[in-house]
């Protein structure tokens, strides 16, 4: 897959996510891209996230899986997500400073509070390296404020990303 035939999504400038914000220097900083049926991020992870010598470590490719499922669902379903459940199966190891690509696909939207989202990621030869399938809760923003989950800016904010417009 080539970034040339995607549409670059859009994201907020103004939060510190460290899977996706531009900000966090010490973050994954990861764009999405999409086909419209399946969301993909290139990312090479820095030296200081590594576990063993040279490998990344697990929790560091748990959050690109999450950042890249959670994504997904925001976009391709059109609303707010949070996790609530992830499988991750570790099948070759995954080294810092090497190009992976990392892709998701919604599994099964079928009701209206939650999705099931399938995530790898991609070595440079394309060899698929690790795999998750997570659940995520899926709110309207009105669900959102109501819970008070998040403060009306981030709402905002969010919804703005899902319009796809960026103010």
């Amino acid at each position: 897959m080539d970034r040339e035939n995607l549409r670059l999504l859009p994201n907020r400038e103004d939060h510190h996510c460290f899977g996706c914000s531009p900000l966090n220097p010490s973050g994954l900083q990861m764009k999405f891209y999409t086909d419209g049926e399946k969301l993909f991020s290139w990312v090479t992870v820095p030296g200081h996230l590594c576990g063993w010598q040279r490998l990344v470590h697990g929790g560091i490719l748990s959050t690109i899986l999450d950042e890249i499922m959670g994504w997904c669902a925001i976009h391709l379903l059109k609303r707010l997500t949070l996790t609530k459940s992830m499988e991750v199966r570790f099948l070759k190891p995954v080294y810092v400073e090497e190009s992976l690509r990392a892709e998701a696909r919604i599994v099964n939207a079928g009701n209206s509070r939650e999705a099931l989202v399938e995530g790898w990621i991609a070595n440079a030869d394309g060899d698929i390296c690790t795999r998750s399938i997570g659940t995520f809760a899926l709110f309207t923003p009105e669900t959102i404020r109501r819970m008070g989950l998040l403060s009306e800016d981030v709402v905002r904010s969010v919804e703005a990303v899902i319009r796809g417009i960026i103010d």
